[in-house]
């Protein structure tokens, strides 16, 4: 049975939720203590794809990886819906299907559909009316009680701090479960967002961004319920890749990096290898014995 999303929430505060890229990532973040997990739209277009995020990639190709790790791992799971791939009707399709996955929780931009990156210049947000009617949306089509759903702006690096949370009080009005706030630059914007909502917020710690690095106890003291990490791994992962690639490339061998790699017997525990074998064995046996 997957893992419902605001009882992670009451583990700790903030919640931390670590970004994954597929079912393995998964396993090793709740092997490392996480009590929530995220996919990325961005991580999708890129690691399954090698496509920018632009609105390149679909409710499909999310829900494939979705599905993956929901197979493998019952950590509550926040996915990145973008705008919700639609009008009403998609919208309503989107929240189904996620259900239908496993999914524990979604997020919907205020993003128009040619969404950017969030910490990117050049984006544009539509008219509050616009992104209030998806969340209606998506809330009209919820079946199960416990499934969360948060609405993200980008309207701050627009429309500045004050109507920013006149749109997010609407939001919430029409029924959003949370508060994602998209490049906050100062914990009394956060304060700000938590105090005029009254739903849990969310502080996206993306690196890279105009979001700094906000440690724990400083994302508490402004009332922050959850601290996401998208593509902390993701990144690390790529760094090391292309320093593997390299040195295989250059020296003709792996022998001087074989310290760096995680080993088979690593790999076979996180996934439960031997188990597998144990129960393939037994079966066999089994079968062996009635012949």
């Amino acid at each position: 049975m997957w893992s419902n999303f605001q009882d992670a929430m009451a583990t700790e505060k903030p919640l931390q939720i670590a970004g994954v890229i597929n079912a393995y990532a998964a396993i090793q973040a709740k092997n490392a203590g996480f009590h929530a997990i995220y996919i990325s739209g961005s991580g999708v277009a890129t690691a399954s794809y090698g496509l920018p995020d632009l609105g390149m990639t679909g409710m499909a190709d999310v829900l494939t990886d979705a599905l993956r790790i929901t197979s493998v791992c019952d950590l509550p799971l926040l996915v990145d819906c973008d705008t919700g791939w639609g009008a009403a009707s998609s919208i309503a399709r989107t929240v189904r299907e996620m259900e239908r996955a496993g999914v524990a929780a979604i997020h919907i931009e205020d993003q128009v559909q040619e969404k950017r990156c969030g910490h990117l210049p050049g984006k544009m947000v539509v008219e509050t009316n616009e992104m209030c009617d998806r969340i209606k949306a998506a809330v009209d089509a919820r079946t199960d009680p416990d499934f969360i759903i948060m609405a993200r702006t980008d309207a701050l690096a627009m429309e500045g701090l004050a109507s920013t949370l006149d749109r997010c009080s609407a939001y919430v009005e029409s029924g959003a479960d949370a508060i994602f706030a998209e490049a906050v630059m100062d914990l009394d914007q956060y304060r700000a967002f938590a105090t005029r909502t009254g739903v849990p917020i969310l502080a996206n710690l993306t690196e890279f961004g105009n979001t700094p690095s906000f440690p724990i106890d400083q994302l508490r003291s402004a009332d922050v319920a959850m601290a996401l990490y998208p593509l902390s791994a993701f990144r690390a992962m790529s760094l090391a890749a292309e320093s593997v690639y390299a040195e295989i490339r250059g020296a003709g061998t792996q022998e001087k990096i074989v310290d760096k790699m995680q080993t088979r017997e690593q790999l076979y525990e996180n996934i439960g290898y031997r188990e597998y074998e144990r129960k393939i064995n037994e079966l066999f046996s089994a079968r062996d014995q009635s012949e």
